[in-house]
């Protein structure tokens, strides 16, 4: 079946305009489905059925469904999550309507899109929207899905998980206020996936994701879009980039941010250098790359290290940052300065009112999840905003936002955002912070000391008190060891009461943490388990759903100081003898087997 295409795009320094190219079209896709045991045609589209049956492992996790890629390029696995998804879904909600389709860029991304676009045309879809190569930045495609009133979005990533044929590949379904979808309906993906028969394809060739354009095929088409324009058009109606554009173009400021060979090396060139007027060279592993450049793209002090060595070294930039392997996620640094992610979100929602013109009239809300520390909370309290704690994991967030109950949120897992998209967003996070360094250094001459990343961060912890906070990320762990840690520590917090004590604390209360959603009434449950003392001081443990291998054990410890004279210690050292009772009271080394973490921050 013919397709008829239309360039959007001009191909040649001439401005003319040519057709999108057929050559990737005319190929069979390399990771197909079973042969096929029944035809129809729809609206001049010729529909196969396709006889398949149940797979083990389609349990979707807090961010989606993440398996190494060996085990999505087995025979229909990921055909078969596609199709259980729309199984899942009422009709209504994706019949005749418009999708959105993008990812990180990592290995298997391409073929993934060929396989999801034909599934989506076999179920009646009527259009899709993906970009240039198959390449969206998480925060992107709730940006696109928000604005053009989409009724949904696939993104195909496994975040900061690593990249490559050996490594891991993850797939998640966002709904039409740019959300990740809620567990009711991933559940009922997960109950599909066990009784799934069959999967509709539509017989149309494969996409040309290279050139900019739209491609009919019946009544069902797809546009390929720029994956950035509709989310920098989003973003220069939250900021003021002229601000930022005076504070980058300071010969006494620079600034570097490190995109890791992932997804935000396609975003980092149109804003800091085309749309900002930052150097080039301010932007390190800026080319995105199928497995990362052999990288791990997890922006955190163990692996940016390169980004760390630069702020850390002789003669550093003023504001250093990098992002993870779908945009979404942020690191912040100062010269010779960490910026601990929940101090991040506490200190943008304490001065966003004055540095983003998004937030002019003040946050509506504030909220974080339930391992971060409580730096926000007490932003909330001093703005006399509303406050939310809530389970890890963006959805929890969507809700409220929808519901106009918060504004800026974040997670301790270097994630930070708002209510402008449904996702947390590692870019906004950076010019966030550019936004503050520059509105607090306005109208300063050069020469002038400007105030720094270190500065602000001081200065907040005098006015709210400093939270220190540290998180021990054990990977990989067997699952078995992992499981019997936890349930050790359920029996242990079923016999904990008010006033036991542990070493030099005295418990408050010990718990597993439980939601209700304030908005629709759903519980979440066992959400992880928390030991909370008197002094505020807590220790919490959650087994992390966000790997594609073994079990992730997270422990998170804080403390509180509100003595000035007392804020600048370093963080392991202010938290030993908690870091040392929660691996006494949880056994973990005992269970796991495991003497020290694979992650500090």
């Amino acid at each position: 079946m013919a397709a008829s295409t239309v360039s959007l795009v001009a191909r040649t320094a001439l401005g003319r305009h040519n057709l999108l190219s057929l050559k990737t079209a005319q190929k069979a896709s390399r990771f197909y489905v079973m042969a096929s045991s029944t035809n129809s045609t729809v609206a001049d589209l010729k529909i196969k059925s396709k006889p398949t049956k149940p797979v083990e492992g389609q349990k979707t996790g807090t961010s989606g469904l993440r398996k190494k890629v060996k085990v999505f390029q087995q025979e229909n696995y990921l055909a078969n999550w596609i199709q259980a998804l729309f199984n899942s879904l009422n009709p209504e909600d994706f019949e005749d309507g418009l999708l959105v389709l993008g990812g990180d860029g990592r290995y298997f991304n391409q073929e993934a899109a060929q396989i999801i676009i034909k599934i989506a045309a076999g179920n009646g879809v009527g259009k899709i929207l993906v970009g240039r190569d198959a390449i969206l930045s998480t925060p992107a495609v709730s940006a696109v899905i928000r604005k053009h009133k989409a009724n949904g979005g696939f993104i195909m990533s496994a975040s900061h998980n690593p990249g490559g044929p050996d490594y891991d590949w993850g797939i998640k379904f966002n709904y039409s206020s740019g959300q990740p979808a809620p567990e009711s309906v991933t559940d009922k993906i997960f109950g599909n996936t066990l009784s799934i028969s069959e999967i509709k394809v539509a017989d149309i060739p494969d996409v040309d994701f290279s050139c900019l354009g739209v491609t009919s095929y019946g009544k069902f088409i797809v546009e390929v879009i720029d994956p950035v324009a509709d989310y920098l058009d989003l973003l220069e109606n939250v900021f003021d980039f002229q601000l930022m554009k005076d504070l980058l173009s300071r010969p006494d400021f620079r600034f570097v941010f490190d995109a890791m060979h992932a997804v935000t090396g396609a975003y980092a060139k149109p804003i800091f250098v085309d749309r900002l007027g930052a150097n080039l060279d301010c932007i390190s592993n800026g080319v995105p790359l199928a497995d990362f450049g052999h990288g791990h793209p997890d922006p955190n002090l163990t692996y940016a290290k390169e980004l760390v060595s630069i702020m850390y070294g002789k003669n550093a930039p003023d504001l250093g940052a990098a992002s993870d392997g779908d945009g979404d996620r942020n690191m912040i640094l100062g010269r010779d300065f960490f910026v601990t992610p929940s101090d991040s979100v506490a200190i943008i929602a304490a001065n966003a009112q004055a540095a983003i013109p998004y937030f002019q009239n003040g946050p509506k809300g504030l909220a974080r999840s339930m391992p971060t520390s409580g730096a926000l909370d007490r932003v909330a309290a001093k703005l006399n905003l509303p406050f939310y704690e809530v389970p890890t994991g963006w959805k929890f967030f969507g809700n409220l936002m929808d519901a106009e109950k918060l504004s800026i949120c974040g997670e301790e897992s270097f994630g930070t955002g708002s209510d402008h998209i449904r996702e947390k967003d590692g870019i906004w996070a950076v010019l966030a912070w550019l936004s503050i360094i520059a509105y607090r250094n306005k109208g300063k001459k050069v020469g002038e000391k400007l105030v720094s990343v270190a500065d602000v961060a001081r200065e907040h912890w005098a006015t709210y008190g400093r939270n220190f906070f540290s998180r021990y990320d054990y990977e990989e762990c067997e699952s078995d060891g992992a499981n019997q840690m936890i349930g050790h520590l359920r029996d242990l917090i079923s016999r904990t009461k008010y006033g036991h004590k542990y070493g030099n604390y005295e418990l408050d209360f010990a718990d597993d943490f439980s939601y209700t959603d304030p908005v629709d009434g759903s519980v979440a449950s066992k959400q992880g388990i928390r030991f909370v003392f008197t002094d505020g001081s807590r220790i919490i443990f959650r087994l992390s759903g966000t790997g594609s291998a073994g079990a992730t054990i997270r422990l998170y410890v804080e403390q509180f100081e509100p003595d000035v004279s007392k804020q600048d210690m370093d963080a392991q050292e202010a938290l030993k003898s908690l870091i040392d009772l929660a691996l006494s009271i949880s056994k973990l080394r005992e269970f796991t087997g495991r003497e020290k973490p694979t992650v500090i921050t």
